[in-house]
């Protein structure tokens, strides 16, 4: 899953500064980037280019806003819309370079830059959305928009902009506005902090191990990589058992010892609850409560409210309605498997009742027992590079003609990261894909798709675009083995690049990858059904060493297993969604709430409260909600499930993997961006509105 910070409003663009008003010295960031697609010149950034390079593009853009205000013409789309979104080249090149780096190759130079210029950039917002003058322009154009000779998009620029600057207070009393700021400021000093305490949380929560018995079930290379992790840290004939961002920790699934398993589970889930300087309950507590009176203030009963006002459900009412229809039929299988488990801990006369610390390790035997698969078979072959361009890129050059080419010339951050240059069809040039995919201590959790440049016709720039992740990475010499999870996660991220890849938008506020949360997951989650078609997958499926092909017995397995566990999956994506909008549903918090607490009522409420299915992410390391843009809309990924399941349907009806069906769904959904109306674009492709029964037969919850 990604994490996608998506913010409301008009990207942050400004006119280049003026020769006087630039440094002394030659910042990188203040002129447009001369290499190809204006990809970022890492070569020549330093830490130190990023504060003087924000502090300028933040004064660029509050007088270049000043003036689109305060200007004497009367109002005008071109005038004053349109000028928005041509505004703030310097700042939207440094912060989109910046936030990715603080995300996947952060230091602690960057991240005092980040807790410096969060609150800011913050004020910097509020000073645009509230501005008086400038919404009255707004305005007026709005009113008389349908005497206006406009392109459809256009008219949904004007629609989009006007309705973020009335859910961002534009209308408030002088003194509303004045609090609101302030609450903003607050919470984007606080969202920034909780990142890097759950960073920090992370690195010092993992487990360290003296005795080698303690690791008995794990690889060779799993060893190697929890040595490697003690030596980094400093930690002499140690293993280090490094988290993950997730509640469940992948090596769960080998560790042999419970008390191992259970260390490593308890590490995981008390990461950020130590009462320690890494705690971040208390953040939270604030945030929820300052999300509360932002509402309030904002005229909406909770927060969830207010922030669905722009997105597919459009109400908590509609996001929880959905879920809840989905969570009989979880719990249900989720429970079948646990009867599972606990059959084959009994019958092993092992004697203890199913833990949550138990899932993994012993659903893996299950799995094996049920289906003789076994992870340590299939990961010979998929080989990242291979299960990349032999799979992914192969699967998108099949369905929508498109094709790649390594540029070992373009300058990257880290020796990790390869850039791809994507040409069309007719070998015109698309984009750039950068890619860095392995575990590091200065990168977040989890993986995630961003620009580096956004597509716009109008500003006449192309998609720059990179995927991070956080696969184990091998020993020198020795290629990157996937697990099944890793290759469908290729594959999901890769689908946020194509969504980005063909936006064709005039306009970089509506381009791309910039619609509502529970549309942005519909793309990347569709692109996962690719891994498993049997012509693409036979095509990467080949074994590292020897080339041949996976047998079709080890395939045949493979298929047999693909909806074992899906009980569990959905059940803790559920917990957490389910989670997410109890926290935003809250009108007031109290320093003293007990967050443990509050977690257990809420999954009490909505009856997922299995004690051996632990919500995906806890309060307390819930990166997403609390320190990403998914607040109230970590439903997204259901919601996005349902619509990405029913259009695979629509593929298979249609004929399934052509071109012809991929060059309808490039040039109806993927190169759309948020230029329509999205139900009506999807209703528009599809032919109907989604339905949910695809998503339960694939996600494996229908009846056996």
């Amino acid at each position: 899953m990604p994490i996608m910070v998506i913010r409301r409003g008009n990207p942050l663009y400004v006119q280049e500064p003026s020769m006087t008003q630039q440094p002394r010295y030659q910042n990188p960031f203040f002129q447009a980037s001369t290499l190809p697609y204006q990809a970022p010149p890492f070569n020549l950034i330093s830490e130190e280019d990023y504060n003087p390079a924000i502090e300028e593009g933040i004064r660029a853009y509050l007088a270049e806003v000043d003036a689109i205000a305060n200007q004497v013409a009367p109002p005008t789309f071109e005038n004053t819309y349109a000028a928005l979104e041509q505004s703030g080249l310097l700042l939207k090149r440094v912060m989109s370079i910046f936030g990715a780096m603080a995300s996947a190759n952060t230091s602690d130079t960057l991240r005092g830059i980040d807790e410096h210029q969060s609150p800011k950039l913050a004020a910097m917002n509020d000073a645009i959305k509230l501005n008086s003058a400038l919404f009255n322009r707004l305005q007026k154009v709005y009113e008389g928009r349908n005497e206006l000779s406009l392109s459809a998009e256009s008219r949904r620029l004007i629609d989009i902009t006007y309705q973020n600057f009335l859910l961002s207070g534009a209308q408030l009393s002088p003194a509303d506005k004045q609090q609101l700021s302030l609450l903003n400021q607050e919470a984007a000093t606080l969202s920034t902090r909780f990142t890097h305490l759950l960073l920090d949380a992370a690195g010092q929560g993992a487990l360290a191990i003296t005795d080698p018995a303690m690791l008995e079930g794990l690889t060779a290379a799993e060893l190697a990589a929890a040595r490697r992790a003690a030596d980094e840290h400093g930690l002499q004939n140690q293993w280090l058992l490094v988290l993950q961002n997730t509640t469940q920790q992948p090596l769960l699934q080998s560790l042999s010892r419970r008390d191992t398993r259970e260390a490593l589970f308890k590490a995981s889930i008390s990461r950020a609850e130590k009462g320690d300087e890494h705690d971040t309950r208390r953040i939270i507590l604030r945030l929820a409560q300052i999300r509360a009176e932002q509402a309030r203030l904002l005229g909406f009963a909770d927060y969830a409210s207010w922030a669905l006002q722009d997105q597919m459900a459009k109400t908590p009412a509609a996001a929880l309605d959905f879920m809840r229809k989905i969570v009989p039929a979880a719990k249900a299988r989720a429970r079948r498997e646990a009867a599972d488990i606990q059959a084959l801990i009994d019958g092993q006369g092992d004697g203890f009742e199913l833990a949550a610390w138990d899932w993994q390790f012993y659903a893996d035997r299950v799995r094996k027992n049920k289906y003789d698969l076994n992870d340590a078979e299939i990961k010979p072959y998929f080989p990242l590079n291979q299960v990349l361009e032999q799979g992914v890129f192969h699967a998108a050059s099949l369905l929508y003609g498109i094709s790649f080419t390594p540029r070992a010339d373009i300058p990257v951050y880290h020796p990790d990261v390869k850039v791809y240059e994507i040409l069309d069809q007719d070998g015109s040039p698309l984009a750039l894909f950068y890619t860095d995919y392995f575990q590091r201590d200065n990168k977040g959790g989890g993986a995630w798709m961003g620009n580096f440049a956004d597509q716009s016709t109008r500003l006449g720039t192309r998609p720059v675009i990179y995927n991070v992740a956080n696969f184990s990475k091998p020993a020198d010499g020795e290629p990157a083995l996937l697990s099944w999870d890793d290759v469908v996660t290729l594959f999901h991220e890769f689908g946020h690049t194509l969504h980005g890849l063909f936006a064709d938008q005039e306009f970089p506020s509506l381009s791309g990858t910039a619609t509502p949360r529970d549309f942005v997951e519909f793309p990347s989650q569709f692109n996962e059904h690719w891994a498993d078609e049997p012509s693409i997958f036979a095509h990467y499926a080949r074994h590292y060493q020897t080339g041949e092909s996976m047998p079709d017995v080890l395939v045949k397995k493979i298929e047999k297993a693909s909806r074992f566990n899906k009980g569990y999956d959905m059940t803790e994506l559920l917990a957490a969604a389910l989670l997410d909008m109890h926290w935003h549903a809250l009108e007031e918090t109290r320093p003293d709430m007990d967050v443990a607490a509050f977690e257990a009522a809420s999954l009490d409420r909505d009856n997922v409260n299995l004690p051996y299915v632990p919500p995906r992410y806890r309060s307390s390391y819930f990166q997403h909600i609390w320190g990403g843009g998914y607040a109230a809309g970590y439903y997204a990924y259901l919601w996005t499930q349902m619509l990405a399941d029913d259009a695979f349907d629509a593929f298979k009806e249609r004929g399934g993997l052509t071109e012809e069906n991929g060059r309808d769904f490039r040039h109806r959904i993927l190169s759309r961006g948020n230029s329509q109306d999205l139900e009506k674009l999807y209703v528009n492709w599809r032919g109907k509105i989604p339905a949910i029964e695809p998503m339960l037969n694939y996600r494996g919850l229908k009846d056996d």
